[in-house]
């Protein structure tokens, strides 16, 4: 079987699983468990369809870090429950999904399914770090497009879009992006920091969207060279335009770092991870197998299993 990396935004798709699951379904104790059980579900289908040999389920483990919020103060803003001095802020979660993440961080663990975060970090940076330096074609699994900078047809890195659910999966590639946007995957980053983003609270640019947005990149390439030739007289950049990126010049100065996806982080080797996928044994198994009658997981573990039986 040839060797194919797959990355996962988990929090993207344990929020999905929880949206997507019956929170009817529960332990005896009443706990839900239907994150756990539609995460397996996803694993295992994603892991088999897509012939993964190799899987990190990367992790938040800052999901809003203080330096970007240092840089642009909205950032995911919205998203705060409660503001921690010193600490990562609490993300609202629903508590019905909060008390399963460390439900789903021990079946992962007792499965063998590597776990990667970094300390100030979100999962994207820990998938960026990856799909920019793994030596093995890559699928990153995420319902956020942020995520299709990192698409490199060269590289054979794509994104398994989850946004229209498990049953409407996209493959993107360099072609899917300049069809949806108009812009390569490279310039990904650039067209969202002029067009914004409400969903993580950056404004972009005012009197700038898509389709202007795009076309400034189409004719500059980038968006350094853009606000060089906002900056020169002498170009042919229209005076509306050079207004409108006066007037977001703040923005502009910080909103590149905040946008972009860390690629240089200092993470385990994808081999010193334990990224490969092996089947289950011993008493791994047996606990599993145990907490699947305990937990109420249905069939999930033994989809979950079978499938990590196929990597062999």
């Amino acid at each position: 079987m040839p060797h194919r990396l797959m990355l996962l935004d988990t929090a993207s798709l344990y929020f999905r699983a929880f949206f997507g699951v019956p929170d009817s379904i529960r332990r005896a104790d009443g706990t839900p468990v239907n994150a756990v059980r539609g995460l397996l579900d996803m694993i295992a289908r994603l892991a088999t369809d897509y012939g993964a040999t190799h899987l990190v389920a990367c992790w938040d483990e800052d999901w809003r870090p203080q330096w970007r919020v240092d840089l642009i103060p909205t950032y995911k803003s919205h998203r705060v429950a409660e503001a921690v001095a010193g600490a990562p802020d609490v993300e609202v979660v629903p508590d019905a999904l909060q008390v399963q993440v460390p439900m789903i961080r021990r079946v992962l663990g007792l499965a063998g399914i590597a776990v990667v975060g970094a300390a100030g970090h979100e999962a994207d940076d820990v998938i960026g770090t990856y799909a920019s330096h793994a030596e093995l074609p890559v699928d990153v699994v995420t319902g956020d497009r942020d995520l299709f900078q990192v698409v490199d047809d060269a590289r054979q890195v794509r994104v398994i879009y989850t946004a229209r659910g498990m049953k409407n999966l996209e493959i993107v590639t360099d072609a899917v992006v300049v069809g949806k946007y108009r812009v390569l995957p490279e310039q990904y980053a650039d067209f969202a920091t002029l067009r914004g983003d409400a969903s993580d609270g950056l404004p972009g640019v005012a009197g700038i969207g898509e389709k202007t947005a795009a076309s400034l990149l189409a004719e500059y390439g980038t968006l350094d060279r853009l606000l060089a030739a906002a900056a020169d007289p002498g170009s042919g950049l229209s005076g509306p335009v050079r207004s409108k990126l006066a007037a977001s010049a703040d923005y502009l100065a910080v909103a590149p770092v905040v946008v972009k996806v860390v690629r240089n982080l200092a993470l385990p080797t994808v081999e010193e991870s334990g990224a490969l996928l092996r089947p289950v044994v011993g008493d791994s198994r047996i606990e599993l197998e145990r907490l699947a009658t305990d937990w109420n997981l249905g069939g999930s573990v033994k989809r979950f299993l079978d499938a990590l039986e196929l990597r062999r």
